[in-house]
């Protein structure tokens, strides 16, 4: 292995907080019962369409109005996009750890390029990040490899080259059809519907903290790099 690809939202960094925030005074706006945080968290990953979903159920995705709400929901987003936003705690010291070893680290998202460039920005991360692969670069997004073969030939590696870690089923069944060594981060937002069998994931790996997610990588990467 030679480069680690992360999904961003749940992943890599810790986005929760600020969409919680978000969502929760849309519900008071509207005079709607506030959406409990837990909940929240468990749609991040599957984007800015179902967290405001669960501000308006009864709202069909392709209505004007709730294109209008999910609109106003980005806007928001994107005005105050790392206010309470960090990346999970541990990570800033593997990220420092595979650029000692001049391993690559670089992200392969479904978020989309204007709000994904926006956050690494804030967070002093643009010019660390060796790639960064967004929905509006590739004609199929994550389950589909498009995305992971586009990232491993912007740095210059094989697909089967590099780890993927995610932590929603399209990220690990994309990586495994690239051909990627694929750890699925089960300390992200895993969604309701699918978080109580992580093993039908078919990850080749599990790790339920940043830690043991280290840990594994020193196993894949650094050995062979201390060599």
């Amino acid at each position: 292995m030679k480069a680690v690809l992360f999904d961003l939202d749940g992943t890599l960094i810790d986005t929760a907080a600020d969409f919680i925030r978000i969502i929760q005074h849309m519900c008071r706006e509207e005079g709607r019962e506030v959406v409990a945080a837990d909940l929240i968290r468990t749609q991040v990953s599957e984007g800015a369409r179902a967290m405001v979903k669960l501000v308006y159920p009864e709202l069909d995705v392709d209505d004007p109005i709730f294109l209008a709400h999910r609109q106003r929901f980005l806007d928001s987003y994107g005005a105050d996009i790392a206010v309470d936003t960090d990346l999970f705690s541990g990570m800033y010291s593997l990220l420092e750890a595979l650029e000692a070893q001049e391993i690559p680290w670089g992200i392969v998202t479904n978020k989309p390029r204007w709000l994904s460039e926006a956050l690494l920005q804030a967070l002093n991360l643009t010019a660390r990040c060796a790639v960064l692969v967004c929905p509006e670069d590739v004609t199929k997004t994550k389950p589909d490899p498009e995305p992971m073969y586009l990232a491993a030939k912007q740095i210059h590696l094989a697909a089967e080259d590099c780890i993927y870690v995610g932590d929603h089923p399209r990220d690990i069944d994309a990586g495994r059809a690239a051909g990627m060594y694929t750890i699925l981060a089960a300390y992200g937002y895993l969604p309701l519907q699918y978080k109580d069998d992580l093993t039908a994931w078919q990850a080749d790996c599990i790790v339920n903290t940043v830690p043991e997610l280290q840990q594994q990588l020193e196993a894949l990467l650094f050995a062979k790099a201390s060599v």
